[in-house]
This record gives C-alpha cells, sequence and structure tokens, in this order.
C-alpha cells in the first residue's frame, strides 16, 4: 500500500502534470499535423492512382502506387527508423525552439517527417474511396456546364469525396494519436517519450528511492487514461456524424 501511495503521488505532483500535459500537447500538435499534411499529400496521391490512367500520365499512377503500397505495408517503426538516419534536418530547425533542445528538435522534425509519410498512403486510399464514391455523372454534368477537368474536381468531385469520408478520416485521426506512441522508441517529447522518462526517475517522486511495480502500473495506466479520453471523445464524434448520415437517407418505402 505504500508502494502504490508512492506511485499516485508521483502524477499528484504538480510539475509532473505539467510535464505530462505537455507531452499530451505535443501528442495531439504532431497527430493533427501528420493528419493534415497526410490529407494533402494522400490527396494528390489518389488523384493520380485514381485518374492517370492513359498515355505519359500512366508513370504517375504507377509511382502513386507504389509509394501507397510500400508505406501501407511495411511497419511505422521501420520508416521511423529509416528517417531518423537518412533523413536531412533544414538548417533554421537546428536551434532551441519551443522549449526544446536542437537535438530534440531535429529529432521530433524526422520522426513526424516519417509518421506523415506513412500516415500520408493511409488517407491516400481513404480518399480514394471518396473519389470512387462520387458518380460518375457529376465529371458529365460539370464538363456540360463547361467546367474543365481541374473545376470538375476542385469544385464538384473533391467536396463530395471529403464530405464522403468525414468519419473514416476521423477513425485514422484515431489511428495516428496512438500511432504516435511509436515516437517514444527514439526519444522524441510527445506522451508516451515523457512518460517512459518519469518512469526511469520515478524514484525522485514516489519518496521510496527507488523504482517499484506500482510505479509502471500508475504511470502507464495514466497514460493509458489519457489516450483513451483523446480517442473516445473522437470515436463519439464518429458514431454522431454516422448516425446523422444514417437519419439523413431517404426511407424506402415498402
Amino acid at each position: 500500500m505504500e508502494n502504490l501511495k508512492g506511485s499516485i503521488s508521483i502524477i499528484t505532483n504538480s510539475a509532473v502534470l505539467i510535464y505530462i500535459l505537455k507531452g499530451v500537447l505535443f501528442t495531439l500538435i504532431i497527430s493533427v499535423t501528420a493528419v493534415l499534411l497526410g490529407l494533402v499529400i494522400g490527396s494528390l496521391l489518389a488523384l493520380l492512382r485514381n485518374y492517370c490512367n492513359r498515355g505519359p500520365a500512366r508513370v504517375f499512377k504507377w509511382l502513386s502506387t507504389a509509394y501507397i503500397e510500400v508505406f501501407r505495408n511495411t511497419p511505422l517503426l521501420l520508416w521511423l527508423f529509416i528517417c531518423l538516419v537518412f533523413c536531412p534536418c533544414p538548417a533554421f530547425l537546428e536551434k532551441k525552439m519551443f522549449g526544446l533542445s536542437s537535438a530534440e528538435v531535429k529529432l521530433l522534425f524526422k520522426t513526424v517527417i516519417a509518421l506523415i509519410l506513412f500516415t500520408s498512403s493511409v488517407i491516400a486510399e481513404i480518399v480514394r474511396g471518396g473519389l470512387n464514391s462520387v458518380a460518375q455523372g457529376q465529371f458529365e454534368a460539370g464538363h456540360s456546364q463547361g467546367f474543365n477537368t481541374i473545376q470538375i474536381m476542385w469544385y464538384i468531385v473533391l467536396p463530395q469525396a471529403y464530405r464522403n469520408i468525414v468519419p473514416t478520416l476521423l477513425s485514422q485521426v484515431i489511428t495516428t494519436v496512438k500511432d504516435s506512441s511509436y515516437l517514444a522508441n527514439v526519444a522524441t517529447i510527445e506522451l508516451m517519450s515523457r512518460v517512459k522518462k518519469l518512469l526511469s526517475s520515478a524514484h525522485r517522486y514516489n519518496g521510496l528511492n527507488t523504482v517499484n511495480v506500482s510505479d509502471v502500473f500508475v504511470l502507464f495506466g495514466f497514460a493509458c487514461l489519457i489516450y483513451f479520453v483523446i480517442n473516445f471523445s473522437l470515436s463519439c464524434i464518429v458514431r454522431s456524424m454516422q448516425e446523422k448520415k444514417k437519419r439523413a437517407l431517404p426511407v424506402k418505402a415498402e
């Protein structure tokens, strides 16, 4: 019981709690950045894979297909280590920023690049599903109104495709939040990394001068609770949107 009280005192320490909450903030920033940039890259990949079917443009279809399949079918952790070794860091990032050391900033940049590359390949297939859900007649209607192909895609097809994939895209946001925990393997500063660092120095905060099993359960349990709250909230939004979509569908007469 004394060990458990000492472990609980770790997360009730205001300095520790602030340290963890900063990790939560970095987790959310990393995840949102990966999804937003992944959506931009993924949309481009989906368009190339779906519509570059003729002539020399087929090269772009093959390249986008190769990119998507390679990243989707290999582990994120692999690309984290590849980017850590081979990805160059811009010179303007090689300095202290956001309260982080220059080394931490460089690590953060490289690991976020890996997460963006991986996430974009998944989002590309989500967007492609949305594009395929738009009726072919929309293209014909656009051409009949004098729109060119780019205008049809921008004003007619993409808005419908994005609206159709919102629930699936939010589900991918949940996955990305969880996947961000992989960054802890290369010592970045998101939530899971900070929890691991706290565990290694738990003896300083639990008043027992030693790391106990209860420290593991309390710290990782607290991290689990935080991930659950974030992702369950997003899941509720997804369910709400799906229910609204079902209610909006016309009822078939029997």
